[in-house]
């Protein structure tokens, strides 16, 4: 997948609603449509801009996709209150030209920016009111229709334009960079026979699924995270000849180390710190001893100075998991067969931190059912295996009823985010962890659960762990879909 097949790939999920979770409390888009429709009567009455033909009624064929209950499909001349052309002053009277006047064609406008700050030409006054062309106040979209389909940007300066280019004067109750990213999204098809072109017609009556104003800016915030990491992609993907196949590997790596270091998301002064989320997984665990539910543990050797990782944002807290989980189990290890009541998990049926329900293995032993039942969120950690593979995890999603084989030992985390957890688990840091503690034999090595309740875990806010898991599940897909 190219870099670009990857934005496009992003911009087609904004435009689905299914980049950004919606908000109940935003005003639908139905609403910002009456505010859009009462905004162009006013300027009308005052003569401001010229009344339009009315837009063609969307039919539902016409649909190409479901969007979110709060979205529209509208046109996009419901949302343009202007759409202004242009024209190019005759070359060959040289008093039209040389002026103060920037004049922008289709070479001003780059492909892979969203601003236009300066034009290559410039034309006088009388240039501009003897030919076609518009003057164009800053702070408009002005996308090309001819030679240069594709280029959209938002005028940093007021300018003149040629006849390749329209001006969209759209309402204040539009956020205009999300308008530039449904225009990068829709690939617009030219219509002209010799010269490829979109036509005004093509142009207004393109089929714009709108979001609640609000949720317009948090689809642009949320592309804006997203476009560094594609133009450091794309600046791989230059040197492909020097890349090998193990880049999404590298790239996945980075994004979950980046992750368990707080970098992957801005933290909130407003959440709770985790020192106290600390106490209540202590209390909960003491608890759960007074109940019988779990053995008493001897305690945790106190975390030194020397054994820190890293640095850690402030709110967040270093803990060993042996006390963010409630069970450290060890799996059956009775002999399963090829058919039975429930699925046995085994080691390779973890990969990559989920569940592989292929080529499964079954149990009908009531003892083991009852001893060894997976709960939806615990982790299951692979403790042999080879050198390799030792330490790979997975999350139970509760998809299938299932126990788990002896090679695997079983996690409850309690107050903590099971996929946080997970995530972690899949890191280059408790990959060194688990290099660090292995033991070898031949053709395998093993790491028991005495030794995996030793591993520092860095803590962020629970809110925060949401918010990591949210972050990474996207980026992550990404590096997925560049296998």
């Amino acid at each position: 997948m190219t870099a670009q097949d990857l934005k496009n790939s992003i911009l087609q999920l904004a435009m689905q609603g299914k980049l950004v979770p919606q908000d109940p409390n935003d005003d639908p888009a139905i609403e910002l449509l009456k505010r859009i429709k009462a905004e162009k009567t006013l300027l009308i009455k005052e003569g401001k801009i010229k009344k339009q033909k009315s837009p063609t009624p969307i039919t539902e064929e016409e649909k190409p996709f479901e969007i979110p209950e709060n979205w529209i499909w509208c046109r996009v001349s419901d949302i343009v209150l202007q759409n202004l052309g242009g024209g190019t002053p005759a070359k060959n009277v040289p008093e039209y030209w040389g002026g103060d006047i920037p004049w922008a064609s289709v070479k001003d406008l780059p492909m892979a920016d969203f601003w236009l700050n300066e034009t290559q030409d410039a034309i006088t006054r009388s240039g501009l009111n003897k030919s076609s062309s518009n003057f164009i106040l800053k702070d408009n979209i002005i996308i090309c229709t001819r030679m240069g389909l594709g280029k959209v940007v938002i005028n940093t300066i007021d300018v003149a334009i040629n006849q390749d280019l329209r001006a969209l004067m759209v309402s204040q109750y539009i956020f205009k960079m999300f308008l530039i990213h449904f225009f990068k999204s829709s690939r617009l098809v030219g219509k002209g026979q010799t010269v490829k072109g979109v036509t005004i017609d093509v142009l207004e009556n393109m089929l714009l699924p709108l979001p609640p104003f609000e949720e317009q800016k948090r689809i642009v915030a949320k592309i804006e995270e997203l476009l560094p990491l594609i133009e450091r992609y794309d600046e791989s993907e230059k040197r492909l000849l020097e890349l090998n196949r193990k880049f999404p590997d590298e790239l996945r790596k980075s994004i979950l180390q980046q992750a368990v270091q707080g970098k992957l998301t801005e933290q909130d002064p407003h959440d709770e710190p985790a020192s106290e989320l600390l106490k209540r997984i202590m209390v909960e665990k003491a608890r759960l001893i007074k109940e019988g539910k779990i053995k008493k543990e001897k305690p945790l050797p106190h975390i030194s100075e020397e054994e820190i990782p890293f640095d850690i944002p402030e709110g967040w807290e270093f803990a060993r998991i042996g006390l963010l989980c409630s069970n450290f189990q060890y799996g059956t290890s009775r002999k399963s067969s090829k058919s039975g009541k429930v699925a046995v998990l085994r080691m390779g049926n973890l990969q990559s931190g989920r569940i592989d329900y292929r080529n499964l293995v079954y149990t009908s032993n009531e003892e083991d059912l009852s001893k060894y039942k997976l709960n939806e969120g615990d982790i299951l950690f692979n403790r042999t295996n080879s050198r390799e593979l030792v330490g790979k995890t997975a999350i139970y999603k509760a998809e299938y009823p299932a126990i788990f084989a002896g090679y695997l030992v079983r996690l409850t985390p309690i107050e903590i985010d099971n996929d946080y957890l997970n995530l972690v688990m899949q890191s280059g840091f408790f990959k060194q962890f688990c290099m660090s503690v292995k033991t070898d034999a031949i053709g395998q090595s093993n790491i028991n659960a005495e030794k995996l309740k030793a591993f520092i875990c860095p803590v962020p806010p629970f809110a925060e762990q949401r918010r990591i898991v949210a972050k990474a599940e996207v980026l992550l897909s990404v590096c997925d879909s560049l296998k």
